[in-house]
């Protein structure tokens, strides 16, 4: 029997373009609009009669216009594209997370007669992505360690006080974030919150820096001067590097914590400090105190409530996440389109020990955006120093080994977390439960008999 081929007449096909829930537009060889269904007018806010005739990236003013339009990719190549993830701003101003595909647009005969581009409006899946990842970010400290879940179960009644707060951790480990996330749940939020570093001025000129000085305090001293106090005046100061004030100035400190109170140099009043200090050190503030280089009495004041920084060598399990965070901020910041990391890069940086905590890796991933600004971070695109350290570390074979280790560890540790409920367990880890089901197996990890269910109701 011979087949007969049946043409959708283009009343129909007009029909189902404008039953879609996607936004579809075409355009010409001249980038001007030549239709625009319904869907695409509900999720841009722009009406078709003001799209047709009009450039795409005037109604679209995608952030892929300007550098990396998939259309024009489409309409160069002859290659269609599909889900490529971008955002688009609507007649108001709104910014819409979508994923784009693109087509050409043939005439019966095969003639190209433009390009066709569908695109879906993927907030709903932004915002579900956003509370998920809520559950593991406060402020812009992101983590999934249960040493920092502690930290961000208590952050909001440390915030409501008026409490000091002392923040120990290495360098790199976030601390002025921590003091910003205290700051942005206080109270004290609507004002000012400045951050010092103590350890970057001498004492003569930490003291003006403070507390400001007045007109003829000193020889260049020509007018009156307010300190960093005066400029957080409602708000919040973070005293970073706390641990290098000399034995002088510690003192100087010291009344403003006990009495709120501080007088700028050359004034002969005091001046009342309306302010939260929050104190960060690099250094165990216990041990300086023995070696008599910080006053205990000092400590005491400042160390009312304190907030311990694993460095990110002990919670190596935020790496991935972090990483999908600094390839997410450079994006926007720097314009690029890097997708992701490959595996093999993910396993060097899992290996390494980080001296220099997140600072270290955000610059590492900010290196690799520039040597390689578009798809895929490879190993060649992490600095060598890197590489070198990972190549000297796994002479033993022990790479897997270490990363085998790190993972089991997470699991475990969120089983625990859920009382063994593997469905949650999944959900927390952020993949299917079939997934974690088959690492249980792989990695032997005994579970007690009942999973969980019942306890979590």
């Amino acid at each position: 029997m011979r087949s007969v081929k049946y043409q959708i007449p283009e009343h129909v096909t007009g029909i189902i373009l404008e039953s879609i829930s996607d936004g579809v537009f075409t355009v010409d060889h001249e980038w001007h609009i030549t239709s625009f269904n319904r869907a695409a007018e509900k999720i841009t806010g722009i009406p078709r009669d003001q799209a047709i005739g009009k450039y795409c990236w005037e109604i679209l003013r995608s952030n892929m216009c300007e550098r990396d339009c998939a259309l024009r990719r489409t309409m160069k190549h002859g290659k269609s594209l599909i889900d490529t993830s971008t955002h688009i701003f609507t007649k108001d101003g709104r910014r819409i997370p979508v994923v784009v595909s693109t087509a050409l647009l043939k005439a019966m005969d095969g003639e190209i007669l433009g390009g066709v581009e569908t695109f879906r409006d993927m907030s709903l899946v932004e915002e579900l992505r956003k509370e998920l990842e809520g559950r593991f970010q406060v402020g812009d400290i992101i983590s999934r360690n249960p040493a920092m879940h502690m930290i961000f179960r208590i952050l909001p009644q440390v915030a409501e006080s008026e409490s000091t707060v002392l923040i120990q951790g290495e360098t790199g480990t976030g601390k002025e974030l921590l003091a910003r996330a205290i700051h942005d749940l206080s109270p004290r939020r609507n004002h000012p919150f400045v951050a010092v570093n103590c350890g970057a001025f001498p004492d003569s000129l930490l003291e003006s820096e403070l507390f400001g000085y007045k007109k003829g305090a000193f020889t260049n001293a020509t007018k009156d001067k307010p300190g960093y106090f005066a400029a957080a005046e409602g708000g919040t100061i973070l005293l970073d590097e706390i641990g290098d004030l000399s034995p002088a100035f510690q003192v100087r400190l010291l009344r403003v914590l006990q009495d709120r109170i501080y007088q700028p140099l050359g004034a002969t009043e005091t001046v009342k400090a309306n302010v939260r200090v929050i104190a960060a050190t690099n250094s165990s503030l216990t041990d300086l105190v023995e070696k008599g280089t910080f006053r205990r009495d000092l400590f005491y004041r400042v160390n009312v409530v304190r907030l311990d920084l694993p460095p990110l060598r002990q919670r190596k399990e935020d790496i991935p996440m972090l990483v999908k965070h600094f390839i997410g901020r450079l994006n926007r910041l720097q314009g690029k389109a890097v997708a992701a990391i490959s595996q093999e890069a993910l396993s060097l940086l899992m290996f390494h020990d980080f001296p220099g905590n997140i600072r270290e890796l955000e610059n590492i991933i900010e290196h690799a955006f520039v040597l390689c600004p578009k798809g895929q971070i490879e190993p060649q695109c992490l600095p060598e120093s890197l590489k070198a350290t990972a190549a000297v570390q796994t002479a033993g074979g022990n790479m897997d080994a270490t990363l085998q280790s790190t993972e089991i560890r997470v699991i475990l540790e969120a089983l625990e977390r859920n009382h063994y409920n593997r469905l949650v367990t999944a959900r927390e880890l952020g993949m299917h439960k079939s997934t974690l089901f088959r690492k249980i197996k792989r990695f032997r990890i005994d579970l007690p008999r009942a999973d969980g269910r019942t306890q979590q109701g």
